[in-house]
């Protein structure tokens, strides 16, 4: 498939899509003219990718992941590196719920009061 096919598809920019390639994230083969052709697998990659991303992990994090994903191996020093990684986002997502909390307390305070007909009061 084509870039635009392939960005289409994911909902990732085609600037993201050369930067993924540039930084060995992504294959892509070239017609003649010069055109890159992603296999149909690419877009589970790229999703992969962009998961990766969002957890927090960088390009060369990724990078050294990506060949695990394939094989299903990883080096002992990558593991714990998952492994310390993984645990921060445990602690992002606890510090989210803590914040979701305090949203809900809000709320309902919030809720309350207009119930009520008691203004919220600012600052």
């Amino acid at each position: 498939m084509r870039i635009g096919n392939l960005a289409a598809r994911t909902g990732v920019s085609v600037r993201s899509l050369r930067y993924y390639e540039e930084k060995g994230l992504l294959e892509a083969e070239r017609t003649a003219s010069g055109q890159r052709r992603y296999a149909d697998h690419a877009a589970d990659r790229v999703l992969l990718i962009q998961q990766l991303y969002g957890a927090g992990l960088s390009t060369n994090g990724i990078n050294e992941l990506l060949p695990c994903v394939v094989t299903g191996e990883a080096t002992p020093e990558l593991l714990a590196r998952l492994r310390e990684h993984r645990e921060s986002v445990e602690r992002q997502i606890d510090d989210l719920r803590g914040t979701l909390d305090r949203l809900d307390s809000v709320i309902a305070s919030a809720t309350s009061a207009h119930d009520t007909g008691v203004p919220c009061r600012r600052g």
